[in-house]
């Protein structure tokens, strides 16, 4: 029994978009649907070595923009059908279509066609020669089955009988959902690779962090996926005797994203928050190192743009700015904020400096991580509306770009390659219409790079901090909680329990 926060309502390949682009559907389709290659235990997305092999036994590199993937002949559906090349070029097929998966169609722009030699050898043909082939290729998408879904068309999907009883060929075949209470999952008897020692898996739950955390010391559930500050939490769990700790560092980064449309009418700049004098005095006034502490204590970090702790770029990038509310007010006030009718709020041509900044209700974390900001912003005379949302509700506003201030909590793919979906013109997840031409060409030279040069990524780091389209604010490192009686136990940064099949237990 795992218990979490987040619901996994669509674990499919490339219908996560959007509002179901979320960490609990990724990592329950991770259980269902294997990757032609996995990453190894280094992280490493650039060239052709860091990788380990999954329904692709083997691959080969026929030259700088061409690679061939074999299938292991043991691969099966759970329903027996054997998987082929015409499930690869199938889910292809739907991921680079802009029209059904536009977040995913974005990360493979650089694949220019995938074809088959044979029923288990598939081609991929790029565009340019670059770093990240073989992550793009097996990665972002793992294959659906062409024999249960190539009929139906592709507005059919979400509606179609395969959304309540999906067929995968992973470690875990799909049980039941109870919507709101747990997703159940259980052991592929035939998985190729070796059939799980736990039979039986359960995703418990629970929005309200305490409730998570009283589930797993009454004996409810086995697994905690992160335990929330504040550090006490840490304490109890801890001084559980059937309990033990396993850090892990993060794919996640929380930041304030600054909305650079009027949320009123998106047809225009924000009145407000399209000024880059007041989105980096904001930056200025907040004292980020005094927040994380405050909320994660050791157990965080404050990031130079953004960046999580599983990127490799973020060493050797420079530090982040720190708390300077002089040169925020200075530079507020050069632009004309000013409290004129002595209410502590800064106002400009009548219309007052003040924000709402939302949040979701199951998120701890940022609700207190808000309402510190909200001090001290206030301090410099920003009035900040602290608004929590259902996560439904909250999901909706911010797809829509409903909001002035958003605390967002992203979780990163491990190459900062992903970091075009919420940072560049058109990426996929760029709710807050954040549009650097500059940033464009800088990420397209990163990401053509064929040595995955680290100074070209600290130029976009440093160009994106320039802009301040958001507060970077937390960095953390995850802290999870398993039953002493689970062993050969291992955690991955890039998905939780993606090795939860090698896993074993005491009976």
């Amino acid at each position: 029994m795992i218990v979490t926060g987040g619901e996994a309502p669509i674990p499919i390949p490339t219908l996560m978009e959007g509002a179901q682009a979320t960490l609990a559907n990724f990592e329950v389709a991770d259980q269902l649907f294997l990757r032609l290659a996995a990453l190894g235990p280094e992280l490493i997305t650039s060239g052709d070595r860091g990788f380990l092999p999954l329904l692709a036994r083997e691959w080969t590199r026929r030259d700088s923009v061409t690679l061939s993937f074999d299938l292991d002949p043991r691969a099966r559906w759970h329903d027996g059908v054997p998987v082929t090349a015409r499930d690869v070029l199938f889910t292809m097929a739907r991921a680079r279509d802009q029209a059904i998966s536009p977040r995913l169609a974005g990360l493979l722009r650089h694949i220019r066609s995938v074809s088959a030699e044979s029923d288990r050898r598939i081609v991929f043909q790029f565009s340019h020669p670059y770093a990240e082939q073989l992550y793009d290729a097996t990665f972002h998408v793992a294959p659906l089955p062409a024999h249960l879904l190539a009929a139906l068309p592709p507005q059919e999907l979400r509606r179609s009988a395969f959304m309540s009883n999906p067929v995968g060929n992973g470690p875990y075949r799909w049980v039941r959902s109870v919507p709101g209470q747990f997703l159940e999952l259980a052991a592929n008897e035939s998985f190729f690779r070796g059939r799980p020692d736990i039979d039986r898996v359960l995703f418990r739950v629970a929005a309200d962090p305490d409730a998570r955390i009283n589930l797993l010391l009454s004996g409810e559930a086995d697994v905690m996926d992160n335990i929330p500050p504040p550090p006490a939490n840490l304490e109890r769990v801890a001084a559980h005797p059937d309990l033990r700790l396993v850090r892990v560092p993060s794919p996640a980064i929380g930041y304030l994203l600054f909305n650079q449309r009027d949320p009123r009418d998106l047809s225009r700049p924000h009145p407000i928050l399209s000024d880059i004098n007041v989105r980096q005095a904001i930056t200025l006034a907040l004292d980020r190192k005094k927040l994380v502490r405050a909320v994660f204590g050791t157990h965080g970090e404050v990031p130079f743009g953004p960046v999580s702790a599983l990127l490799w770029v973020r060493h050797g990038a420079p530090p982040p700015l720190a708390q300077n509310q002089a040169m925020a007010r200075d530079l507020l006030s050069d632009h004309g904020w000013a409290d004129r009718d002595g209410d502590g709020t800064l106002e400009r041509a009548g219309r007052p400096l003040r924000l709402q900044l939302t949040l979701p209700n199951t998120s701890a974390i940022r609700r207190q991580l808000a309402l510190l900001a909200q001090e001290q912003l206030r301090q410099v005379g920003i009035a900040v509306e602290v608004v929590q949302l259902e996560w439904a509700v909250y999901a909706e506003r911010r797809n829509a770009g409903l909001f002035d201030i958003d605390f967002n909590a992203a979780t990163q793919d491990p190459s900062p390659s992903g970091l075009t979906q919420s940072w560049s013109c058109g990426g996929g997840s760029n709710v807050a219409k954040y549009c650097d031409t500059g940033v464009d060409s800088l990420l397209e030279r990163a990401i053509r790079s064929r040595t995955g040069s680290r100074d070209t990524w600290h130029t976009v780091l440093r160009r994106i901090e320039e802009d301040a389209p958001a507060a970077f604010i937390y960095a953390p490192t995850y802290v999870f909680a398993v039953h002493r009686r689970f062993r050969d136990v291992a955690i991955r940064p890039e998905s939780s329990w993606i090795a939860l099949w090698r896993w074993s237990v005491d009976r």
